[in-house]
């Protein structure tokens, strides 16, 4: 098994030991693995045994005023060498001074990265890729998450074959009547043991990676279709870590993906996040190397820090770092104001009736004593009764609660104003009245029509599910923006997806619809678009049964759209080209990324020379790969070495930088591929060789890089170009970003 869960109570009889006036908190502990533990011969047993060895014998008298000792909660065996425990910071420093103690971090908290877009993918029943992969059929996807609602349709296993025969995972025994062919595993991590999912976010990503196809799936009647997950026929197995809020503690993320590795899954799906830190500091980033090591793709959430800079999270070159972007389908509201101006918007909520009447309009900012404005309670103006009040979005209240204390306050509609650096990014939320969202800029001018009159009126109309907007895919505003903090020579995120208005399953009727289990929302988030990218991974695998999670990676980026449905380049928030930063390699292409031609793997081996390069310590190193590392004699190299399939060339100055790459054939057997290069503004690319030819499949070949100014000068931000191989049949594009060194 994966990880042993153990709450260990210790019973002191001969005499009492020393008592500290302390609470205990959660820490992971890293450890030295000493041979004697380590060996093929040890079990699991000897491995918890000297975990248990550092445990103080010290106990602590709780807030509540009980007698606490020291207790185990995880004992990791595949993500790293350690455990977590509940410990006070003096145990702690007990511990420090036990051989083979490395480190012990307090427990941190993560947070939730929160039909059409399969045909929007260019996946199609019975042709294509989903024919290709039998619709991901043998693939295992793990969701880390909040749960899951296992009686949905989306979650039916009809159709579906048994597991595969190297499934070793459970599902707990209070839920073992849930579980079927479809949903083939389930383990809690939380202290009430349920899988139940009270939040809904776990059930909406694992539909959206794998639903199998539900009939009549929409919200109000909008979206109304066919659902189906990106691989329809892969089984899932749910481990859940985050609660009804949608926090998740890291000791648990850990534990969750220790099991992973030991049930065997092919990918795990991560729509989860924090703060950027260092790789051997950051639980997803120790866990993902671990999975990856064996074989297991992770798709991670970029995070929903943007349009900011260098807001990228889950930015290990070993996880498949996931941005949001739009789809062509809008969910179509619109305001006509008194003065006969029309705005357009989005909105999920639909009316059984339709309503031409005008209402006056309430600006809830104008007479407000607080912020956030429209937050639950706050909305107690009598003047509110029978009018469509205008709400300031934030990053606070959601726009559903702000709807329900306008409703609460006796409003009749709302209008939510979006904030201006969400541009033209708009929600389409499941309203508990008639709302709508508009643009800051629409805002400000309907602000400026409520000023010019002492009657501003307006009426809301819901014109429902539009398709065929040739703008598409639009990186959404919130998506998060490269470059890494961590390690800015990566070239972050990897790949953007669709993840704004996203219709998948749901755990309760958004609509009160109590006849149906057929239940389903509308989410917008880099959350949502990890689990495409999960799924058109899933679909990779199935057809490549060999490829490793590297090669997968590069076949998803090398083939990736840089153009949009109207043939232009991919747009940003403000309907400007999207920079490299925003989109990095570009928007997912599942059915190109099935033939890429060439890949660049990742040799396993290259991460010590590139973990010493990035100037981390022996132990911090050593904590990643599980084991002693001498960086000292280690040839380090620099971040942009490693053979990844994008270039991120930091502090360009006078002085050319050269790196190799080396790709595999995958394509044709006899194939040959000439280079071809948009070199960055101010930069000269050079490619040696600028031929490769080609004569068997999974041929090695090397070829080097080189960057070199054109100028003394040096340019502010960023600068963008790519390079590409193309041969008869394939085109495999590496996107390049540039960051000149600052000048002395």
């Amino acid at each position: 098994m994966g990880f042993l869960k153990i709450f260990l109570v210790f019973i002191f009889c001969s005499f009492p030991w020393p008592t500290i006036q302390n609470d205990l908190e959660t820490y992971i502990v890293n450890v030295e693995s000493p041979e004697s533990v380590i060996s093929t011969q040890s079990s699991v047993t000897d491995l918890d045994n000297y975990y248990l060895s550092f445990l103080p014998k010290t106990t602590t008298i709780s807030s509540s005023g009980n007698e606490e000792p020291a207790s185990m909660i995880y004992s990791y065996h595949n993500v790293m060498k350690g455990f977590s425990a509940r410990l006070t910071a003096a145990q702690v420093k007990e511990m420090e001074r036990k051989h083979g103690f490395v480190s012990a971090q307090k427990q941190r908290i993560f947070t939730l990265h929160t039909t059409h877009t399969p045909s929007f993918l260019g996946l199609q029943q019975n042709m294509g890729l989903w024919k290709d992969s039998n619709y991901g059929k043998g693939v295992i996807i793990g969701v880390i998450d909040t749960g899951i609602y296992p009686d949905h349709p989306s979650f039916s296993d009809v159709g579906m074959p048994p597991p595969p025969a190297k499934w070793k995972g459970v599902c707990e025994s209070n839920f073992k009547t849930k579980c079927n062919n479809k949903l083939i595993g389930a383990r809690s991590y939380l202290a009430n043991g349920s899988l139940i999912d009270d939040n809904g976010h776990g059930t909406h990503t694992a539909g959206t990676a794998a639903g199998t196809f539900a009939n009549g799936a929409n919200v109000f009647g909008n979206a109304n279709g066919t659902a189906a997950g990106v691989a329809p026929l892969a089984h899932l197995a749910i481990y859940k870590v985050c609660n009804s809020d949608g926090k998740c503690s890291d000791s648990d993320i850990l534990a969750a993906i220790d099991s992973a590795i030991d049930d065997g899954v092919d990918i795990l799906s991560i729509s989860l996040g924090v703060s950027p830190s260092p790789f051997y500091d950051d639980s997803i980033a120790l866990g993902a190397y671990s999975a990856t090591e064996r074989g297991i793709l992770v798709s991670c959430a970029a995070g929903n820090g943007g349009p900011s800079a260098s807001s990228v999270v889950n930015a290990a070159p070993w996880i498949l770092t996931v941005g949001a972007s739009t789809v062509d389908r809008k969910i179509k509201a619109t305001i006509k104001l008194g003065n006969r101006v029309i705005y357009e918007g989005e909105s999920a909520y639909r009316p059984k009736i339709s309503n031409s009447t005008f209402f006056t309009l309430f600006d809830a900012a104008k007479n407000a004593s607080e912020t956030p404005y429209c937050k639950p309670g706050s909305l107690t103006d009598p003047a509110i009764r029978g009018k469509i009040v205008l709400c300031l979005q934030d990053d606070v209240v959601s726009n559903i609660d702000k709807g329900e204390a306008v409703k609460d306050a006796g409003g009749v509609g709302m209008i939510i104003i979006n904030q201006p650096s969400y541009g033209a990014t708009k929600s389409a939320d499941a309203h508990v009245l008639p709302a709508m969202d508009v643009s800051a800029a629409d805002g400000t001018k309907i602000l400026s029509y409520m000023n010019s009159t002492s009657n501003p009126v307006a009426k809301i109309t819901f014109h429902g599910t539009v398709i065929g907007d040739k703008n598409a895919p639009i990186v959404a505003a919130f998506s998060s923006r490269g470059p890494s903090e961590v390690s800015p020579g990566i070239l972050k995120p990897d790949i953007i997806g669709p993840g704004v208005n996203i219709l998948a399953a749901w755990p309760i009727s958004v609509d009160d619809n109590r006849n149906t289990k057929s239940r389903f929302n509308i989410l917008s988030g880099t959350s949502m678009s990890c689990p495409h990218l999960s799924g058109v991974a899933a679909l990779l695998k199935s057809t490549h049964p060999d490829w490793s999670p590297a090669v997968i990676k590069s076949a998803i980026m090398t083939t990736a759209d840089t153009l949009n449905l109207a043939n232009s380049p991919i747009l940003d928030e403000r309907l400007l080209s999207a920079d490299i930063y925003a989109i990095g390699a570009g928007h997912v292409n599942p059915s190109r990324a099935n033939d890429p031609g060439l890949v660049y793997d990742t040799p396993f081996e290259d991460y010590v020379p590139y973990f010493c390069g990035l100037n981390y310590t022996n132990p911090q190193v050593g904590k990643l790969l599980k084991r002693k590392v001498n960086c000292s004699d280690v040839e380090s190299i620099p971040e942009a070495q490693l053979n990844y399939p994008s270039f991120s060339i930091s502090g360009l100055g006078s002085t050319p930088q050269t790196y190799t790459r080396t790709v595999t054939n995958v394509g044709d057997a006899k194939s040959s591929y000439k280079v071809r290069i948009a070199s960055p503004k101010g930069i000269v690319v050079k490619v040696k060789p600028s031929k490769l030819n080609f004569s068997m499949l999974n041929q090695k070949l090397t070829y080097q890089v080189t960057f070199s100014k054109t100028t003394n000068s040096s340019m502010p931000g960023v600068v963008e170009g790519f390079l590409k191989w193309n041969s008869n049949r394939h085109s495999v594009r590496s996107p390049i970003a540039v960051v000149f060194a600052l000048a002395t």
